[in-house]
Formats: C-alpha cells, sequence, structure tokens
C-alpha cells in the first residue's frame, strides 16, 4: 500500500494583485490584514486545491480569512497537539502561519508539514518582516500597523546553502539517498529508488532522519511485503518514475506499489523522530528499501530534488521491545457520485499491543481521517485526526496505546466525491483509498 504520491499534477495558481481592478477574491484595503490577505494570502495560498475551501482546506478569499487564521486552531495534528494556533496575535513564534512560510532551510523541531507555498519560491524576506509586524502588533482586523512597503521588498529569505547529510558514524547506522536529479518547469516529479539496506546482519533501527532539498512534497521509505511476486521486485539503484517526460503515467514502474509496506516517511525537508527507549525497528539481512521522493516545480526554471535518509542503529543486545510497522488498510470503498460518504472499519490484535506513533493516507476525496481507540480504559478516545490529505501529520502519541486481545483502533474516514462517477478502491488517483499507517511493539 501506497502513503503518497499518484496525485493529481499541481494545479498552479492564477497571481492576483492588490489595485483597483483586482479580482473578487480581494477585499477592501483597511489595514494591514486586509493588505496581508490581497498581497500575500490571495496570490500565493489561496490556489485552486488549496486555500479556496473545499476538502481538507479553509478558504483565505473574502470576509472569512480573518476568522480562519487569527486563534484558530490548526487541524495538523501535531501543530495542535504542541498548542499552535494558526495566528497567535502578538506572538509570531506561536503562529502555525509564521513557520509555514518560512523558507525551506528554516528547521523546525516539529514536523508542521511542507513549507508553504508549496512547490513555489517561498515569500521575500520582506513579505515574512510584514507578517511578523502584523502578528507583533496583536494581529488586528483592521488597522495599519505594518510597514506596507515590505510587501514589495523583493529581497530573497536569508537562507544557508543546501548541505548534504552526513551519514551515521561508523558503526551507529546506515545512510540511504537518492542522488541529485532534475525536475523540469512546471512539472511534478515522483521517482522510486530501490536501495540496500543490510546485507549480511540484521539491524536495529531507533532513531530516524530525514533529508530533502527545497520543494519536496514528501519522502517515503517503503519495504515489500512478504510474497511479492519476483516480477515485481523492482531493480537494484534504479530511478522508477511514475510519470514520463509528457506527463503520462508510467504504469510498468507502478507495479511495486501495491506491494509496498509502510516504513518511515516525512512531509517535512529536515525531520527526525525517535523511539521510545529500548525499541528499534528490525531491518533483516538482506532487506532493500523502496525510497520514494515526490517534488513539485510551479516555476519557469529547472530545480533540483535530492533526498537522503539516515537509519541510526542500536545494538541487540540494548532492544527491549522489537516495533512493528502498523498497515491497516480499508479496501471496501464504494463512495457515491456527488456526495459525502462516512466509511468506518475496526482493526483489533490478538495479542497485547502498544502503539505508539501514527500517520494516515487517503486519496484527494478524503476529507477527514479519524482514529480512535476500541475496548480498554481508553475506548472511544479520538488519538489521531487529520483533514489534509496530501500532508497527513505522522505523530509520535504523547500517550502510547495500550492495547489488549480482540481490542484495536477505528478508522474513521469522510470523502467527498464531487465527482460524477462511483469511485472505489484504487491505487491511482482516480481511485481511494483508506490506511493507518503507524508504529507499535
Amino acid at each position: 500500500m501506497r502513503l503518497h504520491g499518484l496525485v493529481a499534477p499541481l494545479l498552479l495558481c492564477t497571481l492576483a494583485c492588490g489595485a483597483a481592478d483586482s479580482p473578487a477574491s480581494t477585499v477592501a484595503v483597511d489595514g494591514s490584514f486586509a493588505r496581508l490577505q490581497n498581497e500575500i494570502l490571495v496570490p500565493t495560498c489561496a490556489s485552486s486545491g488549496c486555500h479556496v475551501g473545499g476538502s481538507g482546506t479553509f478558504a483565505l478569499t473574502g470576509g472569512g480569512a480573518y476568522e480562519a487564521l487569527v486563534n484558530a486552531t490548526p487541524t495538523h495534528t501535531v501543530a495542535r497537539t504542541a498548542g499552535l494556533r494558526r495566528v497567535v496575535p502578538g506572538k509570531p513564534d506561536s503562529s502555525l502561519l509564521y513557520h509555514r512560510l518560512l523558507a525551506p532551510t528554516h528547521r523546525l523541531p516539529l514536523d508542521l508539514g511542507p513549507v508553504m507555498p508549496v512547490g513555489r519560491a517561498p515569500l521575500s524576506a520582506g513579505q515574512v518582516e510584514f507578517l511578523v509586524q502584523w502578528i507583533a502588533a496583536g494581529a488586528p482586523r483592521r488597522g495599519e500597523v505594518a510597514d506596507a512597503a515590505l510587501l514589495r521588498d523583493p529581497t530573497p529569505q536569508v537562507q544557508a546553502a543546501f548541505q548534504p547529510l552526513e551519514p551515521p558514524a561508523a558503526g551507529s547506522g546506515i545512510q540511504l539517498r537518492v542522488e541529485p536529479f532534475i525536475v523540469a518547469p512546471r512539472f511534478e516529479r515522483e521517482l522510486f529508488m530501490y536501495r540496500r539496506a543490510t546485507t549480511t546482519t540484521d539491524l536495529y533501527v531507533r532513531r530516524i532522519q530525514f533529508r530533502m532539498r527545497p520543494n519536496s512534497h514528501h519522502f517515503v521509505i517503503y519495504g515489500l511485503a512478504p510474497g511479492i511476486p519476483p516480477l515485481f521486485v523492482p531493480p537494484w539503484d534504479t530511478v522508477r518514475d511514475i510519470r514520463n517526460a509528457d506527463g503520462s503515467m508510467n504504469v510498468a514502474n507502478m507495479l511495486t506499489m501495491g506491494y509496498h509496506v509502510f516504513f518511515g516517511g516525512s512531509m517535512q525537508p529536515e525531520f527526525a523522530y525517535e523511539f521510545p527507549g529500548g525499541v528499534a525497528l528490525k531491518v533483516p539481512a538482506g532487506t532493500g528499501l523502496d525510497l520514494n521522493v515526490h517534488y513539485a516545480n510551479a516555476g519557469d526554471t529547472p530545480i533540483t530534488g535530492e533526498a537522503a535518509v539516515n537509519l541510526f542503529t542500536i545494538p541487540v543486545a540494548q532492544v527491549t521491545k522489537v516495533a512493528q510497522t502498523l498497515n491497516w488498510a480499508n479496501q471496501s470503498i464504494m463512495l457515491p457520485a456527488g456526495q459525502r460518504t462516512t466509511l468506518e472499519k475496526v482493526f483489533t490484535v490478538s495479542d497485547s499491543t502498544t502503539i505508539f506513533a501514527l500517520t494516515s493516507h487517503t486519496h484527494r476525496l478524503g476529507e477527514r481521517f479519524i482514529v480512535k481507540v476500541v475496548g480498554g480504559p481508553r475506548d472511544g478516545e479520538t488519538i489521531y485526526e487529520n483533514t489534509d490529505w496530501e500532508h497527513p501529520a505522522f505523530l509520535i502519541l504523547p500517550q502510547p496505546v495500550r492495547l489488549g486481545p480482540g481490542q484495536g483502533l477505528k478508522s474513521i474516514v469522510t470523502y467527498n466525491n464531487s465527482t460524477g462517477t462511483t469511485v472505489r478502491f484504487g491505487l491511482e488517483s482516480t481511485g481511494e483509498m483508506n490506511i493507518i499507517f503507524g508504529y507499535a511493539y
């Protein structure tokens, strides 16, 4: 099962401006927030498929944008758990909007999703400073509190040059990487590369660290399911693009995707997570891992993609619990045309199990993905929620969920099938999926 990819080609924004003949999506200027909306939010964020409302998004156009931002609780699971708000008056550093608009090499302590605007150049330093001044002044709805000249300052954000990820020290882990590749202008490139992880010895991974060049959509690592037909095992160290140069799908390179098992991943250019003490993920001798990298280039010039992951290991003598990956999929999907449908499925365990990390996966019709506990003292508790199908949060649970035999998790997934046809389970973007991924022991 796949975690990301096979999404429809990126729909590019049409730039708006704040002049008198500006489109209806802009608002009358009565202060700094209106300028922010007209000159930053509408042109860069309110593109089709992004913040114009609809499945998994909130609108930044029209009169409701202020309420959608100021003191609003984010839908992003990690940001919400960390206590962030989209905009906290007087506190830029506590405002998710500020963090999401910083240059791609800005390193965050949490997985807050990709830098916005996705697939486009980051905001200028002046635009970010205008935002900071408005938030620091209390984020008022009306009134001039920020220097409007900053909006027209084209100075790029100061950002360090990309530094390739240093591999782990000898004996402390391994590095797998996808070497630099070119993404053509106005193109979306997603590729796989099957790499040897270990040849003669088992590895026990406790920490996973990711680094990608800017404009990445995701970097996901997959194992291959037991029993995969030899025909579908990919060749070693070979780039396998899922799109041809003309944008059509390369079906031959997609065959392995039906046998993928989630191993790890990141939506953020710089991210790392660590398992609880004594818990490690076993990588058996002879294992290969399929690296999946996705880049979107909405600009007019080529960009470079690159990705690497460090798998930090511990000696087997230090392992008290061997982690397993969760791969719980509901394939009974039938979504009638032109309506919302909510599907529920319970997944139970046969042995005592502790779940300590979760993420989710649907395709473009997925509107909300909720995971609840079934059975035990936390029965009915919601432990995960995601409303952004393209950027599902990876959540290390603040309180791991301990399940006994017969207990489990329930996925409650709402889809909005706005198409004119019935949609069923399928690997491509024209089909739908419904998967709980995560880690447990």
